[in-house]
């Protein structure tokens, strides 16, 4: 028997979706809520040339990391694989998630797409994601 994890916010998101959804009111975006079983958790920084992201993916394979940006977003997906069962080896407690995750993320109109590097190091992905050159702003008149 396998060991489910009980998650009430899930649950009420969950009961909020299928009633807004009844009153055929949008769906929200909620960033911070997955719908897979688990999201790595991410820090997010910037300077004046770029911004990071650093992944927290331990016992994830390099292999298993994905990477994609397109149409202004960052998508970073993968899975970590739970161990398998061993003869003569009992589980007590299982509290990490394993599985598939995915998150995304909404870019600034400053980055530049093409030029994201990825690095995975000691369970840690760390993204960068280059500034373009500034655009200036412009004042439009009013006729």
């Amino acid at each position: 028997m396998a060991l489910v994890k009980w998650e009430p916010l899930r649950e009420i998101e969950d009961m909020f979706d299928r009633y807004t959804s009844k009153l055929g009111w949008p769906a929200l975006n909620r960033e911070a809520f997955s719908t897979t079983e688990w999201a790595p958790r991410v820090d997010i920084t910037e300077t004046d040339k770029a911004f990071t992201i650093k992944a927290e993916l331990p016992e994830v394979r390099k292999e298993d990391i994905k990477v994609n940006v397109e149409n202004g977003e960052l998508y970073l997906s993968g899975e970590r694989k739970q161990e398998k069962e061993e003869k003569g080896k009992k589980f007590h407690r299982i509290e990490r998630h394993y599985g598939s995750f995915m998150r995304s993320f909404t870019l600034p109109a400053n980055v530049d797409a093409s030029n994201v590097k990825a690095e995975f190091k000691d369970g840690m992905l760390n993204l960068t994601l280059p500034k373009t050159a500034k655009t200036k702003a412009s004042e439009v008149k009013v006729q």
